[in-house]
């Protein structure tokens, strides 16, 4: 029973790519904010057209490059460039193993 629950539970927690694509947008929109930017100043101070900021906010449709100058923008580039670099480590064991790894170096 319980393993039947993990199951239906892994699948409600399993998104989409559209549910990340707007989860992005919905973060940098609060962002956008928090800086207190209109979307037209956004697109003035990150050199993206007011459409593609628009556009981004509401269907989650972005070049990468766009992205990348949001992200300069907003202040939070760094994050952008950190991801996909963690390693993905499929045990404690593997953790273990690399930090002893590093201790030898």
């Amino acid at each position: 029973m319980d393993n039947i629950l993990a199951n239906i539970s892994d699948l409600f927690d399993k998104k989409t790519p559209m549910d990340i694509a707007k989860i992005l947008s919905d973060n940098i929109r609060s962002r956008r904010k928090e800086f207190g930017f209109s979307q037209k100043e956004l697109s003035k101070k990150s050199g993206v057209s007011l459409g593609s900021v628009k556009r981004f906010e509401s269907s989650y449709q972005i070049s990468l490059i766009s992205l990348i100058k949001i992200a300069y923008a907003i202040e939070c580039q760094n994050e952008l460039a950190d991801l996909f670099s963690r390693k993905h480590y499929s045990s404690i064991n593997d953790i273990i193993k690399e930090a002893e790894n590093r201790e030898r170096r």
